[in-house]
């Protein structure tokens, strides 16, 4: 067990902790066992710190402060937390506390050890399963839904997973041949000696689980129709099942979507000739470089993303994705990256992606892609997909789990990090001061348009504490904007007006010193960055109108609800705000009243629209009019 001043420098140190949770607690309440259950439960954490006793505040610079404000009663908070961790929970729990001083207050350490997963999950008993099971992801305690009481249960639970359920209305006849026939082709191409090989057809298919024995009947699976499914069965029995592929010009995704869309696909076919004709759909439209292989003597083109990288997240999607859910996985291609997005949130915590160990929401479906080499095992697709971005000189894959929206997203860039454009904006920025990690989290919060602790250790390969201390360093220095706090923080770069670099003159050369070294580009390539692929200028903000500043003036600060209304969406015509814009502009201290009383009423009545109306909490969340005059591509 920790000690108490450890546990708060590292509160004050980070943006939010997954380990330890302070709460100032002046008598055990539900939301301290909630905690408990969620350190007992959560797989892989090794249990938890309760810092009780504690206050906090948010300073002028975002960042949330913690202190010791003591236990009035410390020995009754211990006796009060050790009875109900005996006696509430379905688990008896006896978790280590010791009362400790923190300038020269009384403050409670209690450290709560992981259970075995035998005895999972922990849960209050007057709440039962699921709703009183918590785990914990990120900072703060989840309620579990059905799938992570699946997770919690590891290896106790039947090997049965949903994609093995039998399908009642499906039959024998309802499987593809040709999808048969080509998991036969896969197959023989990663291991001619497979034994399945050599069976008949229902025979391989109950094998592999896409058949199992109901009534003495082989009837199709989840699995079985998911992969080998004849399109007409897909659409009458998993009408959303299909892959979605988005072609969209620019960077970011628009509400006039028919003015930005290059193209559409819609494929709804067996997962293995999903898989195949969607990768290929990708690759045609990639950028590509030139390749000369060391002791070749004819260079080759290669598309600037590895199709290694492409096929690993395509087969994450779909094995991963949640089959209870209606909704399709997308694939929306901009012009300088790629993302995947399937429903269902990732039951591996993020910050645990690319460590040994899978967890496996459709285990028949990732064994037939693991056996046909379409994923990697043992949870080494992540580590293999950021590789071998890497070693192409590109930016690490960023991935997003929402439990709340139940969606996964891996964004996958075509951007080379660090290229000549990224040191000119980067001495335009803050000169040759910065150091390479610093450099490379400003052109991650460049490219995406905000960075996290997450974010930057891909980018970087620092630990959680080091990351958060070069954020918070950019931070003081001008160059990032905090935003949100707690398991929300992220930054954004601080002035989205920065000039950008104007063309290199001859006699400057790139290759001055700086502080941060150029990453050198990948062994045996040759590949500039395409102009598709060259970051957009952000618009200028257009003047707001004099007439409108007078009316703005005379509204005051307490102005009737119809005029306020009026004025967002004469504000929200002129461009997007966001909240934090409309209260400078409309002098209102509190964005949550204004979005809550205001712009959320004036969305319903459809008079404005989100900029980003699919990520309803995307870091850059603006509100436009909803029917804006259309404007001419400027891509």
């Amino acid at each position: 067990m920790r000690e108490a001043a450890d546990l708060l420098r590292e509160l004050n140190e980070l943006d939010e902790s997954i380990g330890i949770e302070a709460k100032r607690a002046s008598e055990v309440g539900k939301s301290i066992l909630q905690t408990v259950v969620a350190f007992a439960n959560e797989p892989g954490l090794g249990g938890g710190h309760l810092l009780l006793g504690i206050d906090w505040k948010t300073d002028e610079k975002g960042d949330v402060v913690y202190w010791a404000a003591g236990l009035p009663n410390p020995d009754k908070v211990q006796l009060d937390l050790a009875s109900q961790c005996a006696s509430m929970l379905s688990t008896v729990l006896r978790p280590e506390m010791r009362v400790e001083s923190i300038d020269g207050r009384p403050v409670l350490v209690v450290f709560v050890p992981e259970v075995d997963a035998s005895q999972k999950p922990v849960y209050l008993k007057a709440s039962g399963l699921p709703l009183g099971a918590y785990r914990r992801i990120g900072s703060s305690d989840q309620r579990c839904v059905e799938e992570d009481i699946w997770v919690l249960r590891g290896e106790t639970q039947p090997q049965m997973g949903p994609d093995m359920m039998v399908m009642a209305d499906a039959s024998r006849d309802d499987l593809d041949p040709q999808a048969i026939a080509e998991y036969r082709r896969l197959r023989a191409e990663a291991n001619p000696g497979a034994e399945e090989l050599s069976y008949a057809d229902d025979e391989l298919l109950e094998a592999i689980c896409a058949l199992r024995r109901s009534q003495g009947q082989l009837k199709p699976t989840v699995a079985g129709i998911v992969l080998f499914g004849k399109p007409l069965t897909l659409r009458r029995l998993m009408p959303a099942l299909r892959v979605d592929y988005v072609r969209v010009a620019g960077t970011q995704w628009v509400e006039d979507a028919d003015e930005r869309f290059v193209s559409t696909l819609d494929v709804r076919k067996p997962l293995l000739l999903t898989l195949r004709q969607m990768q290929n759909t990708i690759l045609d439209e990639l950028p590509r470089g030139f390749r000369l292989d060391a002791g070749e003597l004819q260079s080759r083109q290669e598309p600037v993303l590895p199709r290694k990288v492409i096929r690993e997240a395509l087969a994450n999607a779909t094995m991963h994705r949640s089959y209870q859910v209606n909704s399709p996985v997308q694939v929306v291609r901009y012009s300088n990256r790629i993302e995947i997005i399937n429903p269902g949130f990732s039951l591996k915590h993020l910050a645990d992606l690319g460590t040994p160990g899978s967890r496996l929401r459709n285990p028949a479906i990732a064994a037939v892609l693991h056996d046909l080499h379409w994923a990697e095992t043992k949870g080494s697709g992540v580590r293999t997909m950021r590789r071998l971005s890497l070693d192409a000189g590109l930016p690490s894959p960023e991935f997003q789990s929402d439990r709340q929206r139940n969606e996964f997203k891996v964004t996958l860039f075509l951007h080379h990090l660090l290229t000549e454009d990224d040191y000119r904006w980067l001495r335009v920025l803050a000169g040759d001061t910065l150091s390479a990690d610093e450099a490379k989290v400003l052109i991650y919060a460049r490219e995406t348009g905000a960075v996290d602790n997450t974010a930057c250790r891909d980018v970087s390969g620092l630990d959680t504490l080091t990351a958060s201390r070069v954020l918070r360093r950019l931070r003081d220095r001008g160059l990032l904007a905090k935003q949100d706090s707690g398991s929300r923080t992220h930054y954004t770069l601080a002035r989205q007006d920065a000039p950008q670099p104007s063309p290199p003159q001859r006699e400057l050369p790139l290759d001055t010193a700086a502080a941060f070294p150029p990453a050198p580009p990948a062994a045996g390539w040759d590949c500039g960055n395409p102009p598709l692929l060259q970051p957009e200028s952000p618009p200028a903000a257009p003047d707001i109108p004099t007439g409108l500043k007078e009316r703005i003036a005379a509204a005051g600060r307490k102005p009737r609800q119809a005029v306020l209304r009026a004025l967002l969406v004469e504000l929200c015509a002129l461009r997007p705000f966001t909240v934090a814009e409309l209260c400078r502009l409309l002098e209102r201290s509190d964005p949550k009243e204004l979005r809550r009383n205001h712009l959320r009423p004036l969305r319903e009545a459809g008079l404005l629209s989100l900029l980003y109306p699919e990520t309803e909490k995307h870091p850059h969340q603006a509100y436009t009019t909803a029917k804006k005059q259309k404007e001419p591509d400027a891509g």
